[in-house]
């Protein structure tokens, strides 16, 4: 009789053991373990939906593309279920994601709590077609990316002439090239190496990342815009979920995930890029780097220099049949609106 009762009990612990962790939810993404995105964001999102959901859901976090793949193969994956959420930038898959690479034109940027706070908005008004194979948990955006060379400090618009520099997005490829540079495009986690071996001269990236890259040993001279002045450019980053994962969470899941995405996280994501950007900015300049802030008069040149690629934008999107100007004057009223609060 004994022997029945423990059996029964040890059954019961069992069933109650997995009943305790209903659902698996693999997090995939291309950074390390130790940027900002893993440690401040991905981390403490783990822990909140393992937490409210009193251990039913068991997020697992793989950083550095661990599950196999490419950064620009990420959105992908989760829209195909080979993993559950990914983690990406939409500007990896070039003209895929147009009426979101408005946030990607030149000087459409600020501080990343001001840009995730306009993309919220324009989020919900504007990208619903393109995120609809997928569940969105977030949407957001880092700081206004600067240029951080290996060799001569950009301090002008002739400086850019002839430099190779790593360019995040294809409408910042276009911005680059504008500029006189000569844009590579490659996913950021590619940097450390094609500077090192000359493949380019330095990375158009924010200070977030700059560490995580271990790079402020071969790019010491950093050339900022100033969030004052638009920025140079940024990235629309997204964490998305497949959506038959999400459709087939019971309601009460399905809750605890509403609660801890969206609004809530972007504003967790913001204020942690942003206090990333302080700590790294200190950290490149504690290695010896030497930052350039280009002057008023010098921006205006390269806002210039780049408003064709903005109009060239405008028209691409009106040509698809959208109004590409009042789109652009939404968003800049949306990220306007976010840097004055």
């Amino acid at each position: 009789m004994k022997k029945l009762l423990l059996s029964a009990a040890i059954c019961v612990a069992a069933f109650g053991m997995a009943d305790a962790q209903e659902v698996t939810l693999r997090v995939h993404h291309f950074l390390s373990a130790d940027a900002p995105m893993h440690k401040d964001v991905l981390v403490p999102w783990e822990k909140q939906v393992e937490e409210k959901s009193e251990g039913r859901i068991d997020v697992q976090l793989y950083p550095s593309m661990q599950l196999g793949g490419k950064p620009p193969q990420l959105y992908d994956q989760a829209r195909d279920g080979i993993v559950d959420i990914s983690w990406t930038l939409l500007g990896y898959t070039p003209g895929r994601f147009p009426v979101s690479e408005v946030f990607e034109l030149p000087f459409m940027s600020g501080t990343a709590t001001q840009t995730t706070a306009a993309l919220q908005e324009f989020q919900a008004k504007y990208m619903g077609d393109e995120l609809k194979d997928v569940h969105p948990l977030l949407i957001h955006a880092p700081a206004a990316y600067k240029i951080h060379t290996n060799g001569k400090p950009v301090a002008s618009l002739e400086d850019l002439s002839g430099l190779k520099l790593r360019a995040p997005s294809r409408t910042m490829t276009e911005g680059l090239n504008a500029l006189g540079a000569t844009a590579v495009g490659m996913p950021v986690p590619e940097v450390p190496q094609a500077l090192t071996t000359g493949v380019i001269d330095g990375a158009v990236i924010p200070w977030e990342v700059f560490g995580s890259l271990r790079i402020e040993s071969v790019a010491k001279e950093h050339t900022e815009i100033g969030v004052e002045n638009g920025g140079l450019s940024t990235s629309v980053m997204a964490l998305v979920m497949n959506r038959g994962k999400y459709d087939g969470l019971p309601d009460d899941l399905k809750a605890v995930i509403d609660e801890t995405t969206g609004a809530a996280l972007a504003e967790l994501a913001g204020a942690a890029f942003d206090a990333a950007e302080d700590e790294e900015r200190k950290k490149a300049l504690d290695a010896g780097g030497n930052i350039t802030v280009l002057p008023e008069e010098e921006v205006a040149k390269w806002r210039e220099a780049t408003q064709p690629v903005i109009e060239a934008w405008v028209k691409s999107t009106t040509d698809a049949g959208l109004d590409g100007q009042a789109i652009l004057d939404d968003a800049q009223a949306m990220l306007d609106a976010a840097q004055a609060d």
